[in-house]
């Protein structure tokens, strides 16, 4: 019977884990195929490009705590399998799109139902395994795909590019998450809610969303129409006083979004705010390693997707060890230790040359990125979501998701501006250079990495000051090799 329990809890987090491969994966699958999509849909400017991989990212961070909080007011189960649903009917849409307009549309409803599913689905996780060693290693198993999933997705749509189309990047969802509705529905408990009420604050939702939204599209216009823009400077004074709003309604509200005292509990606060940093490494990391590779080295848009499959194996294999080494040492020195990976690796690629191979400019660099990704992941999920209660979990997720993709929104909008800043000038110190050379988008590449670095230092001295190691009970961990068996 306890064989039978495991196996149980271990194909629900295989499925719940399939759905949230499938939402990290359309963050980075569109990346190869961008080229393609360009030209299919007829873009006015590479900076309009640009929302395709935005419009997913600012819809999925800025309704993520509306999701967290559904799951816990409706049912786990019920907000994940309306996530999935409509994931899949936005897949389908988008890879029938005709514009460029219909495509960032979808791609944003896309966006919208990955903030209802990913909450719900580590939600799930979180109340199918118990705190301890057990969960350590669900997490470390979700943690890894999480970061895997980045860097499947520049191989998988690199080959579904070539060898199809761009657009079944986006059909693929379609079998995908009819297979995942179907077997949540037959294994997956309901989970329903413990909450005593099922008032959704929806002013609050729109408080935060809006002021988020608002904030990351100030971000990603403002390189363009310069920062000091009367309309990129309204952007940033509406954000700030939207998201002022959100705090004075979250105060006075009987049932509010999210209930303020949930900072205070265990690590949330100090793991959000650590991981902003390092997604806004992670994203820009793909985005210019990309136009790297296929618009200098000329790469194909396969060999684009399978100079990233060591980054799949790397955090893989880092990421399944990580229950035992938390397990041994806790969550604190790994997060401390993981971003030092992460600067190194960036450090590195900030050298890139225009005449560079992969082993020599590009290998090493993602290697040590990798072997960084797959640490932190697992140790920073585990160090947010330790100690919260059960009726709190889909909000603890989905504050924890929000920080993810708002982090990675804010720094491909701040290294985007920075690149296109470096390209200007670069172009202006060299007379007679045209702002598509290769000579200027490398000089553009180093600049942008080298502010990464700066991002990764940030994150090793937040996870300093910030994180506290919660004790754990010792005799948890004196089983921990059985846990699972």
């Amino acid at each position: 019977m306890a064989q039978k329990k495991a196996t149980h809890k271990n194909l629900i987090l295989a499925i719940v884990a399939l759905a949230q491969f499938m939402v990290v994966l359309d963050v980075s699958i569109v990346n190869v195929a961008l080229p393609s999509i360009y030209k299919a849909l007829h873009f006015t400017s590479p900076s309009n490009l640009q929302w395709v991989v935005t419009a997913y990212t600012l819809t999925f961070g800025g309704f993520l705590l509306l999701g967290g909080r559904a799951a816990d007011l409706f049912g786990r189960r019920r907000m994940f399998t309306l996530g999935v649903g409509l994931f899949v009917i936005a897949s389908l849409i988008t890879g029938l799109s005709q514009n460029s307009l219909t495509l960032e549309i979808m791609r944003a409803v896309q966006g919208i139902a990955g903030a209802i599913m990913s909450p719900a689905a580590l939600s799930i996780v979180l109340a199918t395994f118990k705190e301890g060693p057990e969960r350590n290693k669900a997490l470390s198993i979700w943690g890894g795909i999480a970061a895997g999933g980045a860097a499947a997705g520049v191989l998988i749509g690199g080959i579904l590019t070539q060898y199809l189309n761009w657009r079944w990047n986006f059909f693929i969802n379609v079998p995908i998450g009819i297979m995942v509705i179907v077997a949540a529905l037959y294994y997956v408990d309901n989970y329903h809610s413990t909450v005593k009420h099922r008032h959704l604050d929806l002013s609050g939702a729109l408080f935060v969303t809006t002021g988020v939204m608002t904030l990351v599209y100030g971000l990603t216009q403002a390189p363009t129409k310069g920062w000091t823009n009367q309309y990129i400077l309204a952007c940033f004074v509406a954000s700030i006083v939207l998201l002022v709003s959100f705090v004075i309604n979250e105060q006075r509200k009987e049932h509010p979004l999210i209930p303020l005292d949930i900072f205070k509990v265990g690590n949330i606060a100090a793991a959000n705010l650590t991981q902003f940093p390092i997604t806004a490494c992670l994203y820009s990391m793909f985005f210019f390693l990309t136009l790297y590779l296929q618009e200098v080295l000329h790469f194909s848009p396969v060999k684009s997707g399978l100079s990233f499959l060591p980054i799949t194996f790397v955090i893989g294999f880092t990421a399944s060890r990580m229950s035992k080494v938390i397990g041994r040492f806790g969550y604190k020195k790994p997060l401390m230790v993981a971003p030092a990976f992460l600067a190194l690796g960036l450090l590195y690629l900030s050298n890139i040359q225009v005449n560079g191979t992969y082993w020599k400019s590009v290998f090493p660099g993602i290697l040590l990125i990798a072997l960084g990704l797959g640490i932190i992941f697992v140790a920073i999920t585990i160090a947010a979501t330790s100690g919260v209660p059960k009726e709190k979990s889909g909000l603890a997720s989905g504050l924890l998701n929000t920080s993810q993709q708002i982090g990675g929104a804010i720094g491909l909008a701040i290294l985007s501006g920075v690149s296109a800043n470096a390209i200007t000038a670069y172009v202006k110190n060299h007379p007679g250079t045209l702002p598509n050379s290769p000579y200027a988008q490398v000089h553009s590449y180093h600049d942008a990495f080298l502010v990464g670095v700066g991002f990764a230092v940030l994150a090793f001295v937040l996870s300093t000051v910030l994180i506290k190691q919660r004790r754990e009970p010792k005799a948890d961990f004196e089983v921990a090799p059985s846990a699972g068996h």
